[in-house]
């Protein structure tokens, strides 16, 4: 299941849809559940997209709050 290398909107989507319906979904969706194969699924496909070059950037994560203790 080789997924096309390539910066268009289309051919990311293309990969995103592969991706989802092969058998790496379906593996990953049986241990972790649905959620997590799709967001797999989408992580992998966008990073085939900036190995090609597109100009997407990371997602950024928010700060964890501090613990306060009292």
């Amino acid at each position: 299941m080789p997924v096309k290398a390539g910066t268009s909107k289309a051919t990311i989507g293309s990969n995103i849809e592969e991706l989802k319906t092969g058998n790496t979904h379906a593996r990953t969706e049986a241990k972790k559940g649905k959620a997590a194969a799709d967001k797999q699924s989408i992580a992998i496909a966008l990073d085939k997209a900036r190995e090609s070059g597109a100009n997407i950037p990371k997602t950024r994560t928010r700060p964890r709050k501090a613990r306060t203790t009292r």
